[in-house]
């Protein structure tokens, strides 16, 4: 069962693609009543990329499960009167379009603010509502651009690509955060608000310790940081048998512990030298190419040294660690869906359960609201 924490809530979806849906779903996983509202043709998740036989993508499902999907014309008299009736029963509302959209529909927060002045209205957009940028397109790549999330990471030659999308996940959980901010405010205001998120801005918030480095002009090259890479004790190396690990022996203990236990102990005290720690880099290199995935752990895994080998993604649900916990769950069948829940658990609890997704009709969910 989803968790209890918002019980009682009633949560209309309007967005598409990854962050609002995304948002939307863990405010379901925390226990509120979820109704997904889509255009005629759908979300166009629903179709983008790869579709299973019933002609809808496993990424549109797993995004979306946990809610009532129904489906409303807003361009429609008739269809837009019965969305304003759900606003007026509901207490918050996701949504992810272009600024200006939901006011060409003529439900723009003017309006909403009308129909339910307890409405918490999140409006997760690019770049925010306003500023130059408010009606431009965009994607992930393009937010982690300018939000500063590509220019430090990457190697000297080219930054890189996150994937998953991080902007898309992160500012989902900030919009999240934000409504039941907003909500738990309302039980003191009796009032609702507009919360205008930016999926670019959620990646700038981040940026504090490399604006101010660049600003005293202490920014290493791309690659060359610490944390990013030229640190020969925090590296992702390349092992005999093709595979990777990982080392993040930041903390002296760990580094001497890593140290011995590789019968290398005078490379204790090079941990401090200038980065980026070319020389030292290149040994460790040497070093882990001289031994497969499985024998590095049989030699580390019992050094508490901060190593972790890699694994494939095949490799993740039995994953002791991960197994133990019980955050993946695996529909099988010959179309498998395999979800990660919400990583909470209360009280020893297990993470909350997430049903499928139900498809229904406004006329359905209107009979349960009034």
């Amino acid at each position: 069962m989803p968790l209890p924490f918002l019980s009682g809530l009633r949560v209309i979806d309007l967005g598409q693609y990854l962050p609002g849906p995304y948002a939307a779903q863990m405010l379901a996983d925390l226990g509120a009543e979820v109704v997904k509202v889509e255009p005629p043709s759908g979300d166009p998740l629903r179709q983008m990329g790869p579709t299973d036989a019933d002609g809808t993508t496993a990424a549109y499902k797993l995004l979306n499960a946990g809610k009532t999907v129904i489906r409303l014309n807003l361009k429609d008299e008739g269809d837009r009167g019965a969305f304003e009736t759900l606003i007026a029963g509901a207490d918050a509302l996701v949504e992810s379009y272009r600024p200006g959209v939901l006011d060409k529909l003529g439900v723009g927060h003017a309006r909403l603010r009308t129909l339910n002045p307890r409405l918490v209205h999140a409006s997760l957009s690019g770049w925010g509502s306003t500023g130059p940028y408010a009606r431009r397109a965009g994607h992930d790549l393009n937010y982690m651009a300018v939000g500063g999330g590509l220019d430090s990471s990457g190697t000297p030659d080219r930054p890189s690509i996150s994937h998953p999308p991080v902007a898309d996940f992160a500012s989902a959980q900030q919009a999240a955060l934000a409504v039941v901010a907003a909500l738990f405010g309302r039980q003191r205001s009796g009032e609702g608000c507009f919360l205008d998120l930016s999926i670019m801005e959620t990646v700038l918030g981040w940026q504090g310790f490399n604006l101010t480095a660049d600003a005293r002009g202490e920014v290493p090259a791309r690659g060359e940081a610490l944390l990013s890479g030229g640190a020969a004790c925090y590296r992702i190396y390349r092992t005999a048998d093709g595979r990777f690990a990982t080392l993040s022996a930041l903390e002296a203990k760990f580094w001497q512990g890593f140290c011995e236990a590789v019968g290398r102990p005078d490379w204790i005290a090079r941990q401090g030298d200038p980065l980026p720690q070319a020389a030292l880099i290149a040994e460790l290199d040497a070093l882990f190419a001289t031994r497969s995935l499985a024998d590095w752990k049989a030699l580390l895994d019992p050094v508490d040294c901060c190593f972790e080998a890699l694994p494939t993604l095949a490799e993740l649900p039995d994953h002791p660690h991960i197994a133990a916990r019980g955050q993946i769950r695996v529909t099988p069948g010959p179309e498998p869906l395999v979800e990660t829940l919400m990583g909470l658990r209360v009280d020893g609890g297990t993470p909350p359960e997430r049903a499928p997704l139900r498809e229904s009709t406004a006329a359905a969910v209107l009979a349960a609201w009034t």
